[in-house]
């Protein structure tokens, strides 16, 4: 286990609790009491650290090496029956966004979403989660199939961003995220977003025009990076703790300025801390989300669909 900064006070008690029940075991000694009291004192200092997070350190749990990634999400929530589909049909296959169909019971949904490494070379070979043009044009070919065939979509985003480079310009990866949200706002099946860790720009955006938006408790959620914010505005990126408070991009800002549904809340310490309650929470809410939706006519998905995002940023005076 990988511990941030800021969990150090947490690694330091399970240090020790670790070696007090060592030392239970290898002597006579009675080490019960002593143990308890770590134990007592470790629970609180768990529930004061993550009950009081920052929003760059929320930032950073979104980022945490051992958190979950989508294609873990999918495999544990649809086990042997997700079956990934490949390619945008004009260009190559996006290794940095996946999709197929898998099912939750016997209901089919077309799952789609950015998935980042684990280690430097699948981290390369998922281009860190920064998808091309063709990723983009990859998961509107598999929403395009979902609707064909009335399977609902469930979008999982978790990205640094749409790719910058170059050969991603020069192929059209404005053009592949804006096409992407138009299609998105009128596609005749439901949508089901669910922000898992980093939810990043137009890269998210690309994939992120959804019924009903959920979010993680720990991830966020902005039009730029804090550190990018920071470069901006002060020339440096040792502004990053400031430009995360100022981009209000946590779950619990994003819920309260209405442009996210709900939040799913996440096991004490992060979603990397107790996966399995993690996988079954987002399972449930999807499965939750979608009875609300499935009785919904494909014109009034749509009509609703666009109503949501045309009132985002209306205010009154």
């Amino acid at each position: 286990m990988e511990y941030l900064e800021f969990e150090l006070p947490i690694k330091e008690l399970e240090d020790q609790l670790l070696k007090c029940k060592v030392i239970g075991e290898e002597s006579e000694v009675d080490v019960t009491e002593t143990c308890s009291n770590i134990e007592k004192k470790l629970a609180a200092t768990q529930k004061d650290i993550y009950k009081n997070l920052t929003p760059w350190q929320r930032v950073q749990m979104s980022r945490h090496p051992d958190r979950p990634y989508v294609l873990d999400y999918i495999r544990a929530i649809c086990g042997e029956s997700f079956l990934e589909l490949h390619g945008d049909r004009s260009f190559k296959d996006d290794k940095a966004m996946i999709g197929g169909l898998g099912k939750i019971g016997d209901q089919s949904f077309m799952f789609i979403g950015q998935q980042k490494g684990y280690n430097t070379k699948t981290r390369q070979y998922r281009n860190f989660g920064m998808a091309n043009p063709e990723g983009y044009r990859k998961a509107l070919r598999l929403m395009k199939s979902a609707e064909k065939f009335g399977i609902p979509v469930v979008t999982l985003i978790d990205t640094p961003g749409a790719f910058p480079g170059l050969e991603a310009e020069e192929r059209g990866q404005g053009e592949a995220i804006a096409r992407n949200i138009l299609e998105m706002t009128r596609l005749k099946v439901p949508i089901i977003t669910i922000i898992v860790g980093e939810g990043a720009s137009g890269g998210a955006l690309g994939i992120g025009v959804g019924d009903v938006v959920l979010m993680l408790e720990n991830t966020w959620y902005s039009v730029i990076s804090p550190e990018s914010c920071s470069s901006i505005l002060w020339r440096s990126w040792e502004f990053k703790e400031q430009a995360a408070d100022a981009l209000k991009l946590t779950a619990i800002d994003m819920k309260k300025q209405k442009l996210v549904d709900e939040i799913i809340k996440e096991p004490l310490g992060g979603a990397h801390r107790d996966r399995e309650k993690t996988f079954s929470a987002v399972s449930n809410a999807i499965v939750k989300t979608f009875d609300e939706l499935k009785n919904l006519s494909p014109k009034d998905l749509v009509s609703n669909r666009m109503d949501k995002y045309s009132q985002m940023g209306v205010y009154k005076g």
